[in-house]
């Protein structure tokens, strides 16, 4: 009886645990987002919608050096007017990593936030390259009203025009990406980056289309970077007894493409999420256009979207849904994914769309609103809740530490040290004992890339909007992420 209360003690322990680490993680981004919606757009870029939504009325700012300033329309006036209103352009940037915040509660309800941390101030001037103006500490108060944080008080102290902080990552302008972002014709560049564990810093820069701002939200298509959602899918049924990796699928589904081939009674869901299916990619890249067996399954590597799809078609007829729901109570819904959709319907916030690009960046593509669901592709999700998925994958998913051994568990496809787990390409054996788990996605006009390193809790996801947005990786990587640079050496 003892022990039964002791273990019935630990579990609501651990799960109080879980529930409030979720729930920091969740105020996190939040506070940072609200963040960088002010910041990012109304200081940098001189976009005012955030900032007029996101200030508490009685606001009020204290500065070192400047005094404070009292009201909502005296500090939006003075971003429009003695900002904006400069012949150089600011730039204000959190110096990575610094940045903390701390829950207010008042009879166990929370009510506010507290954010501390330091930033850094630049100047641009025409004709001349961006230079460090000061650095400073703020401790920001962030009051809930009505459901969303309000900035209701604003500390900026200890200025100094001596930089002594070590940078970890190179801080990116956003004038200075959208300049580069023009030479490699990429039109926008989204960028989420896990620090520790969390999901911290996320920029968009650039532009949906010609003439049109990317947001803080856009909605990306990330092509193949949806089968990893489709994987940890499985993997969670699996690890909920509710799904077996090496039942063969034949049970629930048999493509009529291959039902005179005996070779479909031996395809499972491992073969599928390791790539040993023996298909192509797509069928319709076999000589014959249809379903096909190259080799058994299990006994060779083939990159095969038609194996997700084949997964697809028998989890939706065991479980009598259709993937997105089950996605949805497996995934998007633990992991805190609000803004994530497999099919582009009457939901969908086309104004937030980055469209696809050509080579030249100018040409759009315009076959990009796919009504049914696809296991391997076309995902519609934003940097934002793909952080959150990778956050969560890197923290464990929800799953039996056995069970995410054999996920990172590989087959050997490109050599020594790189291979195939379930659902992610691994490289193992990097610097500290360290190992990366990869997954990209390609397709006309987009170019998406995830990268976590699990044991150092660093990560990153890149998205872009055109044929050349993989030429960004090399550089989004070796400057966000410690072992960037032998991670890209490694990969090519």
């Amino acid at each position: 009886m003892i022990l039964a209360s002791r273990l019935i003690l630990a579990v609501l322990l651990f799960s109080s645990a879980a529930f409030a680490q979720s729930e920091s993680s969740d105020l996190r981004n939040k506070i940072l987002k609200n963040d960088s919606l002010i910041f990012e757009e109304a200081f940098n870029q001189c976009r005012f919608a955030s900032l007029e939504r996101l200030i508490s009325e009685d606001f009020e700012f204290y500065h070192d050096q400047h005094g404070i300033t009292n009201g909502k329309e005296s500090f939006v006036n003075t971003i429009k007017n003695n900002i904006c209103g400069l012949p150089y352009r600011p730039r204000r940037a959190l110096v990575k990593g610094t940045s903390e915040v701390y829950p207010l509660y008042q009879a166990g309800e929370l009510y506010a936030a507290i954010q501390m941390g330091k930033h850094r101030f630049y100047a641009n001037e025409e004709g001349v390259e961006e230079y460090f103006t000061s650095i400073a500490d703020f401790t920001h108060l962030w009051i809930l009203e009505d459901g969303e944080f309000l900035l209701k008080r604003v500390l900026s102290y200890n200025h100094e025009t001596t930089d002594k902080e070590s940078k970890q990552i190179t801080d990116w302008g956003n004038e200075a990406v959208s300049k580069w972002l023009e030479e490699l014709n990429v039109p926008c560049l989204g960028l989420g980056v896990i620090n520790e564990g969390k999901l911290g810093e996320i920029k968009v820069y650039g532009e949906l289309k010609n003439g049109s701002s990317a947001p803080h939200n856009t909605i990306f298509n990330v092509a193949s970077l949806t089968k990893p959602i489709v994987s940890m899918t499985v993997l969670r049924l699996v690890n909920a007894g509710l799904w077996d990796l090496d039942e063969p699928l034949s049970k629930y589904w048999v493509d009529p493409d291959v039902k005179s081939d005996p070779k479909h009674k031996l395809l499972t869901s491992r073969h599928v999420l390791n790539h040993e299916t023996g298909f192509a990619n797509w069928r319709v890249l076999h000589e014959t256009e249809k379903l096909t067996f190259e080799f058994e399954p299990g006994t060779g590597f083939s990159y095969s979207g038609e194996g997700f799809e084949y997964l697809r078609r028998a989890l939706e007829s065991k479980f009598e849904k259709p993937l997105e729901a089950i996605a949805a109570e497996q995934v998007f819904l633990p992991a805190g994914m609000t803004e994530t959709q497999f099919i582009w319907d009457e939901n969908t916030d086309a104004s937030r769309f980055a469209h696809w690009h050509d080579q030249q960046g100018e040409n759009v593509y315009e076959n990009f609103k796919f009504g049914e669901a696809n296991a391997a592709d076309n995902l519609l999700t934003t940097v934002e809740d793909y952080g959150k998925f990778m956050q969560w994958v890197m923290n464990g998913a929800g799953i039996k530490p056995s069970l995410y051994a054999e996920m990172i568990d590989t087959h050997e496809v490109n050599g020594k040290n790189t291979g195939m787990g379930l659902g992610w390409e691994v490289l193992s054996d990097l610097s500290d004992g360290e190992y990366a788990l990869v997954h990209s996605g390609a397709d006309q006009g987009v170019h998406c890339v995830s990268i976590l390193f699990p044991e150092s809790g660093q990560g990153m996801v890149i998205m872009t909007n055109g044929d050349n947005g993989y030429m960004v990786y090399q550089k989004c990587v070796e400057d966000h992420l410690k072992l960037g640079k032998e991670l890209w050496q490694r990969g090519n």
